[in-house]
């Protein structure tokens, strides 16, 4: 049996449609040292239905709150996880993901944080764009400060991190609505590297209204903002600034 308690925090907004698929990922993982928290910004449509099916599974809380950065960090400061995360209430979690987590952390008690790759869904789960996937598989091997600086190839949902962590490097800046995990990448990175697993351990779900497929150019602009910040080599930024306007054509291709 687990000793590694895992904590994983669902931030949630009128996601009714898809965010049981999200509860269950978590729940039907059998992980045996689960906290699972889902802050709930006051949804309006079925999700609070949802989630009184699985009380005594789940804690849940559902009031207005600033944000989805703002809800995360709540759920955050609630967690007494040796290990967190987050996972998006459209996307889930694969088969035996929390176990390849806990095993990584427990075989090395030196390992801060794990990240893994992904499949990208669209709503009904189907798998696409998997060259993008494979490309950001490929910066992935190379996980240094620089080389994150130049592009992010974190996979958010794909991530977790010891919890003590927050008190070094602190919580979600909540001023970003696009890019706050890339933002704590970097705070992270500029202290551990990361032990990367090189397998899928979520689903990244694109449909028709998530941020990754409305507003990536938008997104595209903070994540230079923010590499600025921790990044000072002008060559690093240069090429992180092309690198976004070759994506964004890409990317105006692929979602047309």
């Amino acid at each position: 049996m687990n000793n590694l308690k895992i904590s994983i925090i669902t931030p949630s907004f009128n996601q009714g449609q898809f965010i049981e698929q999200t509860i269950q990922s978590v729940l039907s993982q059998n992980y045996p040292n689960l906290e699972y928290i889902v802050m709930d910004g006051g949804s309006t449509d079925n999700t609070l239905s949802i989630l009184k099916k699985y009380e005594g599974r789940l804690k849940w809380f559902s009031e207005k709150d600033k944000g989805q950065s703002d809800a995360i960090n709540k759920g955050l400061k609630m967690a007494t996880g040796d290990v967190v995360a987050w996972l998006n209430s459209d996307d889930y979690y694969l088969p035996h993901t929390l176990q390849k987590v806990a095993d990584k952390f427990e075989k090395n008690k030196n390992v801060q944080w794990v990240t893994g790759d992904y499949e990208i869904v669209d709503e009904k789960g189907k798998q696409i764009q998997s060259f993008v996937s494979w490309y950001k598989g490929l910066l992935r091997k190379h996980p240094t400060f620089n080389m994150l600086s130049f592009a992010n190839f974190i996979i958010q949902p794909s991530t977790f991190w010891k919890r003590k962590l927050m008190e070094e490097v602190g919580y979600l800046k909540e001023e970003y609505h696009l890019c706050m995990d890339y933002d704590l990448w970097l705070r992270i990175m500029k202290k551990y590297q990361p032990t990367v697993i090189p397998s899928p351990l979520s689903a990244f779900r694109i449909h028709g209204t998530s941020k990754g497929k409305l507003q990536y150019g938008i997104q595209f602009k903070e994540e230079i903002q923010v590499a600025k910040q921790y990044n000072h080599n002008g060559f690093i930024i240069f090429l992180h600034t092309i690198h976004n306007i070759l994506i964004n054509f890409v990317y105006q291709i692929i979602k047309s």
